[in-house]
């Protein structure tokens, strides 16, 4: 009985959140080691069903950082990091297309065998993503950031109840395809949908208040605290990119954007529908 008890409470916790919600569109980043073409993780795709029947909109972009890198290795490219973000040369942009569509297809198809109606598509295809090679100090290769975003095609699928799996790939003026970071296309999903909430799934509990103690991480942090954190470094290397795109998503008018670890068993059911959540938010 106290079991059963307790399991109501939980629902009428979520209840006003599931109202508030209601048709609302969820861009969520799936990346961390939870993503991998062997293998995903299905309390992550579960969560995003129930979104999806409780009337909510999501839609997923994915990366597949961990699986591209093994990927590079067994073809005797070693993986070259700069600034938390892939040097990519031509040899390494074939590789890095096969293993996104790897992992777009096991998330389809793993969609579909649990009940949703789910459409896998690359950012490059159909203008969805234009992008232009990142200018830096040092060269990063075909590595692009987002120009603009076509979102026909997204918003066809969201009025078909069909949930959008899309994969960061992006298309120059120049018709070449650029390696674009999966936290940067998400952010600008967000905002050029509109989206009530952005959330990136990865393999940290969230924005840490000391680096060396991984439970020390922010429930709560503002857009411009955020930045202050990057220039004072205590947000550094890959955590900059995954900061940066949450201060862009609400600097373009998303409401919150949330990092939360992928590892904890329905990480987005227990951040959106419970009062206390269990990541990072960031707000205006």
């Amino acid at each position: 009985m106290k079991e059963a008890i307790k399991k109501s409470e939980v629902l009428i916790e979520a209840l006003p959140h599931i109202k508030k919600f209601f048709e609302k569109t969820i861009v969520i980043k799936y990346g961390g080691s939870s993503v991998d073409e062997k293998g995903i993780d299905p309390d992550i795709l579960e969560d995003i069903m129930f979104m999806n029947y409780a009337g909510m909109r999501p839609v997923i972009v994915h990366g597949g950082g961990p699986y591209i890198s093994r990927m590079m290795k067994k073809a005797g490219i070693e993986p070259k990091f700069i600034d938390g973000r892939r040097y990519t040369d031509n040899e390494s942009l074939v590789i890095i297309e096969r293993a996104l569509a790897a992992i777009n297809g096991k998330i389809v198809k793993t969609l579909k065998g649990m009940g949703a109606k789910a459409f896998g598509i690359s950012g490059r295809e159909n203008g969805l993503i234009r992008a232009r090679k990142i200018r830096s100090q040092a060269d990063l290769g075909y590595v692009g950031e987002v120009t603009s975003v076509d979102t026909t095609v997204i918003k066809r699928l969201i009025r078909d109840n069909m949930i959008p799996v899309i994969y960061p790939l992006g298309i120059g003026r120049d018709h070449h395809a650029y390696n674009v970071n999966a936290d940067d296309v998400a952010s600008e999903i967000a905002v050029a949908l509109n989206a009530e909430k952005f959330v990136l799934l990865t393999n940290v509990r969230g924005i840490l208040r000391d680096r060396k103690d991984p439970s020390s991480f922010y429930n709560t942090l503002r857009a411009v605290d955020a930045e202050k954190l990057i220039k004072r470094r205590i947000i550094d290397g890959g955590m900059i990119p995954k900061a940066l795109s949450c201060i862009s998503a609400i600097k373009g008018g998303v409401k919150k954007a949330h990092i939360l670890d992928a590892a904890i068993p329905h990480a987005l059911l227990l951040e959106i529908f419970t009062d206390q959540g269990i990541g990072t938010e960031v707000v205006r």
